[in-house]
């Protein structure tokens, strides 16, 4: 349907060409042709012909191919702001308007601008007033202040929207997932060349906007136009393990708005943690007097940051948390983090707990769990990494620290196979691999549910012992997508691959960079607020 789409908006334009082509005087059968038809367009408006060059260079292309459509609109007399808009945003039917309207082509519009600025540069440096008048006052190109300014902001944030969804894309950390290595308040930019620049999926958006209009549940993006999945200049196969990477959440596809009041404290959450963590079944979650649900195309997915400890091929088994990974057990992060229950004599000295990098929310938990469980004013629950837990250790007063136990079950397929699972002992899994063909049975069907009917688009039917596949009984089954495992640093703080499962190649999104600001614990002003000076334009992509 999409390509449908695509290809008559093509010949659209072309029609509409061929009859521009007539009216400049050159055969209209030449705009049919391939790379010549675009030579001879830049030769109609007047463009140097090196400047087609830049027409096949990904995203100036874009800009070179407004730049040709607003001088074709100037080459049939049509100069005001709103039919260069009409040009650039409707081209193929623009194009069919100056073809097929009695408007007459006045010459190549490029070579015109340029004679007539030369005529004013004569009749200023020969001091001609009367000339000078008169070649402004005939001026058809004169444009206003306020158009200028327009179409400096259109083109400001044309270029913005271009750079941001194809180059490099600035994001804050939310969340405790990646600390110590990623911290609450980074604000880090991500390259999208380094694993091949994705090309958007859902074209039609408000530029600048991720998925929702800001201050609202609505979407930013037209669901009815979709381009297929396709990279260009690299691939996601250069992914390398312990790799920190963005990308969009493969459960974030289903998303609920609590409607009912009842419901409200829930807040906004993916459909599938409504399930698991509030035990919510699908006729609660999909009446709409109880909550608005809403599905997203993958490139308007929330965007999370994870470390990937496994690539496409890899078994990954966990014991007593370490990570293991066809056998060998990996490098841990240097800033790794595991939960600890803190018992102290007194009240810990809260404002130097934060000066070594214990988050606010933490202590904040910690305070709330005294209160609920009668726990002692002692008790803390934190997230440490080793520096971390040797400082507080060593203070006067510590009765003991211990790692926080980790319930099993809970943990991704959630079912039979992961019963006595936990984040801290995990697995075995395989990582699908694109080519790799797996046997399926009822036990490890779960693993790959969603990687064969959401991922890869397949009808799944599981009947008792029988695997069912686009209506057909196998118990086999080739993947065709590379996958990742993702895990956060802060081990015992993080909502990653052990709970909903592997990350899909059409998912990734990029490598981050650098940290170009980073608040302390997201906050400039208040307690535990205020800037990491240390932090500014420090790499984003190292494991230390």
């Amino acid at each position: 349907m999409e390509w449908g789409i695509i290809i008559a908006l093509i010949i659209i334009a072309h029609i509409g060409l061929y009859k521009i082509f007539e009216k400049a005087g050159v055969p209209g059968w030449k705009a049919l042709v391939p790379i010549y038809g675009g030579i001879e367009w830049f030769k109609i408006v007047g463009q140097p012909l090196w400047k087609y060059i830049l027409l096949w260079i990904p995203l100036v292309g874009i800009f070179m191919l407004s730049s040709i459509l607003i001088d074709t609109s100037n080459a049939f007399g049509k100069y005001s702001f709103w039919e260069h808009c009409l040009a650039v945003v409707f081209a193929p039917f623009y194009l069919c308007y100056l073809g097929f309207s009695k408007l007459k082509y006045l010459g190549p519009s490029v070579t015109a601008f340029r004679n007539y600025r030369e005529k004013l540069k004569t009749a200023i440096e020969g001091g001609k007033e009367y000339e000078i008048k008169k070649l402004r006052a005939s001026n058809p190109y004169q444009k206003s202040a306020l158009r200028e300014w327009a179409e400096a902001i259109i083109f400001a944030v044309f270029a913005a929207t271009f750079i941001r969804m194809f180059l490099i894309e600035a994001y804050t950390i939310p969340t405790q997932s990646m600390e110590s290595s990623l911290m609450v308040g980074d604000f880090l930019f991500v390259s999208k060349t380094s694993y091949g620049m994705r090309m958007p999926m859902t074209p039609m958006m408000l530029p600048l906007v991720h998925n929702t209009v800001p201050l609202s549940s609505k979407e930013s993006y037209l669901k009815w136009l979709k381009w297929p999945y396709k990279r260009i200049l690299g691939s996601t196969k250069s992914i390398e393990r312990n790799d920190p990477v963005v990308f969009n959440f493969p459960e974030g596809d289903t998303i609920v708005w609590a409607q009912n009041a009842m419901y409200k404290r829930y807040g906004t959450n993916n459909y599938y943690n409504f399930k698991r963590h509030y035990n919510l079944n699908d006729a609660v979650l999909k009446n709409p007097k109880n909550f608005e649900v809403k599905t997203r195309p993958i490139d308007k997915r929330d965007h999370y940051i994870k470390r990937c400890v496994a690539i496409a091929g890899d078994k990954l088994e966990i014991k007593d948390r370490q990570v293991y990974v066809n056998g060998q057990a990996v490098e841990n992060p240097k800033n790794i983090q595991y939960k600890y229950n803190v018992i102290a004599s007194s009240p810990l000295n809260e404002s130097r707990l934060l000066e070594w990098g214990v988050n606010i929310d933490d202590l904040a938990i910690s305070k709330f769990k005294r209160q609920r469980e009668n726990l002692g004013n002692g008790f803390y629950e934190l997230h440490l990494n080793k520096e971390m837990h040797d400082k507080i250790k060593a203070l006067t007063g510590i009765l003991s620290i211990e790692l926080a136990p980790q319930s099993t079950g809970g943990v991704f397929p959630q079912n039979a196979m992961s019963a006595n699972w936990s984040v801290d002992n995990y697995g075995p899994v395989d990582i699908p691999k694109a080519g790799q063909t797996v046997n399926l049975t009822a036990e490890n069907i779960a693993l790959y549910r969603r990687v064969i009917s959401v991922y890869e688009g397949n009808d799944l039917k599981v009947n008792g012992q029988q695997i069912l596949i686009n209506g057909k009984p196998t118990t086999q089954y080739t993947f065709k997508m590379d996958y990742y495992w993702m895990m956060g640093d802060n081990r015992h703080n993080s909502e990653d691959s052990r709970v909903w499962g592997f990350v899909p190649a059409d998912h990734i999104v990029g490598k981050p960079l650098f940290i170009w600001m980073s608040l302390k614990n997201g906050k400039l002003f208040g307690e535990g607020g205020g800037i990491r000076f240390n932090r500014i334009f420090s790499s984003a992509y190292r494991m230390d």
